[in-house]
């Protein structure tokens, strides 16, 4: 997978170190002398450059990206860098590091299609996307408080083997249905969850994270 990152601090040098053990992974950083730094610690490609600049990043190699995760210290930049991948080079997958959870909303209404601070979780939507596309947000309610989430159930995935009835889920979650292959199925206390079932769950916004850990895995945070 092609992977773009703006943004070279902790966020970006954690994602960047982890991300490029098994991808393709190019680092964009304004700071020259980060920048640097940067390049002779890890094992990717580092462009000293400003992310909002569509030239610099058609130098990144955008057109070819599969993902692009801005995680800048500015909202207003990851917003910018976002739409940027969206409109002019139609990037499939944008990610943004939301600095203020207030402006998370304004990311999903403008387009972006993960908004998120957690680091690690960022690292766990990026590279588990293209295997079994574990979490995606897919939209959230006008006033911000809940969120109806797809969630892919991997092998891994605590819940798998077990019937609806045997878990408990976090509080203020519900499973509203499961897609499986071509069906559809409104869980009851005996449905048993299967690897590849795809969850439509209710919950809110700020109970995001310990919804997709109960049922894909914990994901300790950095």
């Amino acid at each position: 997978m092609n992977i773009i990152i703006v943004g070279g601090g902790n966020v970006g040098y954690y994602l960047a170190e982890k991300l490029s053990e098994k991808h393709y992974v190019v680092l964009i950083e304004k700071e020259h002398k980060l920048s640097e730094e940067i390049a002779s610690k890890l094992n990717c490609l580092v462009i000293g450059g400003d992310g909002c600049d569509p030239e610099v990043l058609k130098n990144a190699g955008i057109k070819k990206a599969d993902v692009v995760a801005a995680v800048t210290g500015s909202d207003e930049d990851n917003l910018i860098i976002c739409e940027i991948a969206k409109e002019l080079f139609n990037v499939r997958r944008t990610i943004a590091r939301v600095n203020n959870p207030k402006n998370e909303k304004t990311f999903y209404e403008l387009g972006v299609d993960v908004a998120i601070s957690g680091t690690s979780m960022i690292a766990k939507i990026i590279e588990e996307e293209v295997n079994w596309e574990d979490f995606i947000t897919l939209f959230t309610f006008k006033k911000g408080k809940l969120s109806i989430l797809r969630i892919d159930l991997h092998e891994r995935s605590p819940i798998v083997n077990k019937k609806m009835g045997e878990i408990q889920l976090p509080e203020d979650a519900v499973i509203v249905a499961v897609m499986r292959e071509d069906e559809l199925f409104i869980p009851k206390s005996d449905f048993i969850f299967k690897e590849g079932d795809e969850i439509i769950a209710i919950t809110k916004v700020e109970n995001e994270n310990n919804l997709v850990n109960f049922l894909i895995g914990e994901i300790e945070e950095t």
